[in-house]
């Protein structure tokens, strides 16, 4: 069996590659950047660190990697011969894996069966986004390609923080993982992958993750950017910063019980292991890494407005997410081109314009009055800065 995975980073390595080694396949990484590729060529195992309580050391082998700006053909011959593609290149990249993909099942042997694709990304809905790219790409042969693959959905979940600058491709990541895998479009022939579970509806396990595991790490970093703090593990040791991202996250696991019906008991000892996770001393992570590309973690379907604006419709508190999105305005990293963007647009005197722009809220929605106030507040401060 063979997997073509499309980005080589810590991800693509340390948790979907891993897991796909572990059942079995072949592992061929797609990626652009060069000098990756090149390292991973050079040798022929590396190392998944599991750092924190019960972690261990898991070794990887039977892979090679190939520079797709470089070598596209190569890589559209992979695909053509694969069983699986995965992705975890970032949602805003899928369009430009989309063409060798394409490529891929243009040169596919019916004999073969359909290729099995999964997105393995922080977005609701990725592998359909993924499907839509393809579609778009293949132009009037779509519906002749698509037949040759199915595609699932996908809820991922590990954190992977920033690696040592000496650590090679060896990866280190936090021993708890998940990954929920949409059955339904597999059949009875599903891909072996341990650890993996497939699930008849998976947009509860979506929601539930991306609305307590981002919106949770991405409220940490900006309430502990405020506070000054530096390393994620840090930032909960404050007892005011805990109780805010605790709030945060009591809100949207009410909306999870609200819309999905999940079991309030269970949403809470979910929450407990997630807050857990983020303490770990092991994990060297920084509230720069979680906290950038802001804009994106602002818009409609994202960690703070989505679970607040379902929130909002159903009645649900929300004073303390509408208060992480304050922190979020207030992130101002000169690293960042996503945050030096924003922090240039809070110098704008249109508060409802830009509320609107950013978070794709419309102005007749109840959560837009409250967002907009904590975005006219941050405007007043740019602008007196």
């Amino acid at each position: 069996m063979k997997a073509v995975h499309f980005g080589a980073g810590n991800i693509g390595r340390g948790f979907v590659g891993l897991l796909l080694h572990e059942g079995g396949y072949e592992l061929v990484f797609s990626d652009v950047a060069g000098t990756l590729v090149d390292a991973i060529n050079a040798t022929d195992s590396y190392t998944v660190h599991e750092a924190g309580p019960g972690g261990v050391d898991r070794g990887v082998t039977g892979y090679r990697a190939l520079n797709s700006a470089e070598d596209p053909d190569a890589v559209a011959d992979e695909v053509a011969t694969a069983d699986v593609v995965t992705c975890a290149v970032g949602p805003t990249v899928l369009r430009f894996i989309a063409p060798a993909i394409v490529a891929g099942l243009t040169r596919r042997d019916a004999a073969l069966g359909p290729l099995k694709v999964m997105a393995c990304e922080n977005a609701i809905g990725a592998t359909d986004q993924l499907r839509g790219e393809i579609e778009k790409a293949a132009g009037d042969d779509a519906v002749e390609l698509l037949a040759r693959a199915v595609f699932a959905n996908t809820a991922v979940d590990r954190i992977v923080p920033a690696q040592p600058a000496a650590g090679g491709v060896d990866v280190t990541v936090e021993p708890y993982f998940e990954w929920a895998i949409e059955r339904g479009p597999f059949g009875d022939d599903l891909p072996n992958i341990p650890g993996a579970h497939f699930v008849d509806d998976l947009g509860p396990f979506i929601e539930r993750k991306l609305f307590t595991v981002n919106t949770g790490h991405a409220a940490t970093a900006y309430f502990g950017a405020q506070a000054g703090i530096e390393r994620i593990s840090d930032v909960l040791s404050d007892p005011s910063i805990a109780a805010r991202v605790g709030a945060a996250l009591e809100e949207t696991s009410a909306m999870l019980s609200a819309v999905h019906g999940l079991d309030p008991a269970d949403l809470t000892a979910y929450r407990a292991t997630i807050l857990d996770r983020f303490r770990n001393p092991e994990l060297v992570d920084t509230v720069q890494r979680v906290g950038r590309q802001p804009l994106r973690k602002l818009s409609r379907h994202e960690r703070f407005i989505g679970p607040a604006a379902q929130a909002a419709e159903h009645g649900i508190p929300t004073a303390a997410l509408v208060a992480a999105v304050g922190a979020t305005l207030a992130f101002d990293d000169p690293e960042d081109e996503q945050s030096v963007e924003l922090q240039r647009m809070l110098r704008s005197d249109d508060a409802n314009a830009l509320t609107a722009t950013v978070t794709g809220l419309e102005p007749q929605h109840p959560l837009f009055a409250a967002v907009r106030d904590v975005f006219a507040a941050r405007m007043r401060e740019a602008s007196s800065g």
